[in-house]
């Protein structure tokens, strides 16, 4: 993405450590990509893994309950991620490393890579760099090394767990890639020359290994037949496993981009063809694009053939644009980007975003499904009789994102006959701002990945308020798709807190999570859904407190090729038992586990845990379950991940009951000129009682004792909790390995810094408190303790201590300059925003208005003590950033606001 500058200026009053600092760091940030989350140490610690099939992360849903049927697609393609998260804290327990079992639909859309994707060296030769007075410039060789180092492939396990795809990647997209045009339309980015997201990533090819029965791999079979330097997305098994279906998009020479085209390859042959006969059917990837109705048939979200050009914009406005509120409504909503401005806005995205959606086999059969429409998710009952076809639609909203547009659920046959239509919700401009506040009406509509096509939904009773004391507050409802004409559906279920999801197992347990926020409090109930059972309350704890978390329940495919909470036997006892699959957070840093969890009893067993001593260990999938039928204890199969500090991550599978380990993977280190790199995880106190913890990192072969200090890069970003215990526990672990992405802190090892990376800055605030009350004091107060313990060591020069962070972390690092100079010489800013009063209706956990807590938005917002910043600062941010809270406006007038009390 491009980069605006706003602090490009002589360093010849710096001392020479500083200004190579900032130097460097300069010269490296002028490769950044835009990057959408604020945890970046880790992006590329492990191969991405990707479950077997098309799989469904809800952002109602705890992170571990995935189903093949409502397929995310990373390239941002679901309304959900354009929504306020209604648990934006909600972990119920946690996936270990599920973070790794990204959705095959949404890694093969690609925004996986390209989130952190930064500019490639698409740019002058370094010998002709010095002549330049701008321009773009390359990193010194060590750190270009590691940036430029080819990635590891993604992984996708077939249904059968027979057979491992390995998804080709490139290294950086060209400049000239990220300068493609982009339309800006209801708070999303289109490229109108592909009809797809901008600047989606992709595969460059897709090698096939069979899985044998000890665990090795035969040899790579590629899949063939589509045309050389295509780009590759949306890869997605079919069903049995015998199929895969992708997409394709080729470089045209005239306009630089191209549709994409929809291919099919057998897995056994290799041999990939087109789907569609005619060349001229495009796929329409705005949304979701395809979906398997069973193994031999998709669903097709084409472009209309009728559609024509896009629509002009006019010379002349037909009048001045109008908002009025004159119903006197209450609309409070965070500063979104890219909405809708005007009619013709409205017109362009109605133009790319609609679909017909096409009915197409395997043998070339081709039919027409219902009329063009926006088209935003696809989704096909387990028993393939059915589909659920959800869409928005006008009256749009010049307010909010497209998220928020009124929508329609459809219910369909699955041979493209309309049954009836589930909701037709409103345009949702009034969902309050605070936490825990939802849409109005029917939401996480979805079908019982137990059942052969049964729906269930949720329906707030609070009016979507969570302000609102009401009981209960959130109703679960369940139907059958064949029901009759005005048949009422079920109550499932009631809860007194914001629903968070369901495991469905069958009809003798599921388990439902809700949560609050204002309280952390989460909740787990065990239900049985085929009978009047009392449900029993199976977890109560607060998300703060990791080292509480029991685990989470392994999930086993379906035959259908959905996912459902695995139950256990035993060969010598009766009882049913869950595995729960735990991160397993202890003081000493998260020690992973397996435990066998009695449901009758709640007894448990540990049956596998994490070496601790060198090794970082996780269960990542549970590999047993490829048949139907009753699973055992004694037969149990699991894939593995191992690494260590200096070791990067391999997958394993281990075998019940000998538990023997066999390698699968043996990917090459990413930066072995780092392998012999230096990690700690630092324990330190905060002057008011607070543990806080980091991590240390230190070049191969530094001796603090023999090469004395070194110069520091602190990275942080702080977080809110309501309790000083909570904020205490250690979270991560000393032996994971040290994953380095390309816009990761820990490239400055390749300069001999010394990285504290993730120091924990809480903001407390127990009881009835705000933490944000005392943000200020806060923050200096675990700056202050970092700072010290680096300093007590000997492996930080007190002279030399730099901060920075991103987003929420460059905000950290302007206050801490504003308020703390004594601790740092400098400091790193990227993405942040540092005037509160330009995102008056909450930002970050902040959940008052500008006018309800005045005084702390002004005390906290570093832009009202410009004046105090006396030592430098390094203000980067993309210039097309479209994060709702860090508009690039406010890195500018937070630089002119420096500029003019003579700032560096």
């Amino acid at each position: 993405m491009i980069l605006n500058w706003f602090t490009i200026t002589c360093f010849t009053n710096i001392n020479q450590p500083t200004k190579r600092l900032i130097d460097s760091h300069q010269s490296i940030i002028m490769r950044l990509h835009k990057v959408y989350h604020h945890l970046l140490s880790h992006t590329s610690s492990p191969p991405f893994l990707l479950p077997p099939s098309s799989t469904l992360f809800s952002s109602s849903s705890p992170s571990f309950l995935f189903s093949n049927r409502c397929p995310i697609s990373s390239s941002s393609t679901t309304l959900s991620a354009l929504n306020p998260p209604h648990n934006p804290f909600l972990q119920p327990m946690s996936a270990s490393r599920l973070h790794n079992l990204a959705p095959i639909r949404a890694i093969a859309s690609e925004n996986v890579a390209a989130s952190n994707a930064p500019l490639s060296n698409a740019a002058p030769t370094p010998e002709h760099v010095d002549e330049l007075t701008g321009g773009y410039r390359l990193p010194p060789p060590e750190i270009r090394d590691i940036v430029d180092a080819p990635p590891l492939p993604a992984l996708s396990f077939s249904p059968q767990r027979d057979k491992i795809l390995f998804l080709k990647r490139r290294s950086l997209p060209p400049l000239s890639e990220l300068a493609k045009p982009e339309d800006k339309l209801a708070g999303i980015r289109i490229d109108g020359k592909s009809n797809t997201r901008s600047r989606m990533s992709f595969y460059t090819g897709i090698g096939i290994h069979d899985l044998k029965d000890d665990g090795t791999l035969g040899p790579e079979k590629l899949i063939h037949g589509f045309p050389e330097g295509s780009k590759l997305n949306f890869v997605t098994w079919s069903t049995d496993g015998r199929h895969l279906a992708f997409s394709i998009r080729q470089e045209q020479e005239d306009d630089g981009g191209s549709k994409l085209r929809v291919w099919v390859a057998d897995v056994e042959t290799g041999k990939a063809r087109p789907l569609f006969q005619s060349p001229d059917v495009f796929l329409n990837a705005i949304f979701d694009n395809y979906v398997w109705v069973d193994n031999s048939t998709l669903l097709v979200c084409t472009i209309p053939a009728s559609r024509g050009s896009p629509p002009k914009k006019p010379l002349v406005p037909s009048g001045p644009k109008i908002q009025s509120n004159e119903q006197k409504s209450v609309v409070q909503v965070r500063t979104f980007q890219d909405l809708l401005k005007d009619e013709y806005d409205e017109d362009l995205f109605e133009y790319y975003a609609t679909s017909q959606l096409v009915l197409v086999s395997l043998d070339g059969t081709v039919k027409l499904f219902g009329e063009p429409a926006l088209y935003t998710s696809l989704d096909p009952s387990p028993d393939e009789k059915y589909i659920l076809l959800s869409s928005v639609h006008r009256p749009f909203s010049f307010t909010v994102p497209c998220g928020r547009f009124p929508k329609k659920v459809d219910l369909w046959s699955a041979d493209g006959n309309f049954l009836r239509t589930l909701c037709d919700l409103p345009v949702a401009e009034d969902i309050p701002i605070a936490f825990n506040s939802v849409r109005k009406g029917m939401r996480s509509l979805n079908w019982r990945a137990d059942k052969p096509s049964t729906l269930y939904w949720v329906e707030t009773q609070d009016g979507g308020d969570a302000k609102v004391e009401v009981s209960p507050r959130d109703i679960v409802y369940t139907q059958d798709a064949d029901a009759t004409q005005g048949e009422e559906p079920k109550i499932f279920y009631e809860l007194d807190l914001r629903y968070g999801g369901i495991s469905w197992c069958d009809d003798s347990l599921a388990l439902i999570y809700e949560s609050w926020y204002k309280t952390r409090r989460v909740r787990t109930w065990l239900v049985s859904p085929g009978s009047n059972e009392t449900p029993r309350l199976l977890f109560d704890r607060s998300s703060e407190d990791v080292y509480s978390d029991p685990g989470s329940p392994m999930l086993r495919r379906t035959p259908a090729g959905t996912y459902v909470i695995a139950k256990f036997k035993k060969e010598d006892t009766e009882g049913t038992y869950l595995l729960l699959n735990g991160s397993g957070a202890t003081p000493e840093g998260n020690i992973p586990f397996l435990d066998l969890f009695d449901i009758g009893s709640g007894d448990k067993e540990r049956i596998w845990q994490s070496d601790k001593e060198k090794y970082y260990e996780s269960v990542v999938a549970l590999m047993s379950d490829q048949n139907s039928g009753d699973l055992y204890v004694n037969q149990l199969k699991v894939l593995t991940s191992k690494e260590s500090k200096t070791e990067n991550t391999q997958y394993y599978l281990q075998r019940w009951p000998d538990r023997k380990a066999c390698q699968i993977t043996s990917f090459p280190h990413p930066y072995p000129q780092l392998a012999s790199l230096q990690k700690e995880m630092l324990r330190y106190k905060r002057k008011d009682g607070v543990q806080l913890t980091a991590t240390l990192y230190l070049p191969p072969g530094y001796d603090p004792s023999r090469d004395g200090p070194l110069p520091c890069l602190v990275w942080s970003y702080p977080g809110e909790f309501k309790n000083k215990e909570a904020a205490g526990q250690v979270r991560g672990s000393p032996n994971e390995f040290a994953g380095i992405g390309p816009t990761s802190p820990l490239l400055w090892l390749a300069r001999r810094y010394a990285i504290l990376s993730g120091p924990t800055i809480p903001i407390i605030g127990e009881g009835k408190e705000e933490a944000n009350d005392s943000y200020v004091e806060q923050l200096v107060g675990s700056a202050e303790a970092a700072v010290e313990e680096v300093i007590r060591r000997g492996v930080a020069h007190p002279d030399k201590i730099a901060i920075g962070g991103h987003s929420y972390g460059a905000f950290m690092t302007a206050n801490l300059l504003a308020h703390a100079p004594h601790l740092f010489c400098c400091g790193i800013a990227r993405s942040g925003a540092y005037n509160r009063t330009l995102t008056p209706f909450g930002f970050q956990n902040e959940d008052r208005t500008l006018w309800d807590a005045t005084d702390t938005y002004i005390k906290m917002s570093p832009f009202m003590s410009a004046n105090k910043i006396k030592k430098p600062i390094l203000l980067i941010h993309g210039e097309e950033d479209n994060n709702s809270g860090t508009l690039t406006m406010q890195s500018d007038r937070f630089f002119n606001a420096l500029k003019g009390h003579g700032a560096l």
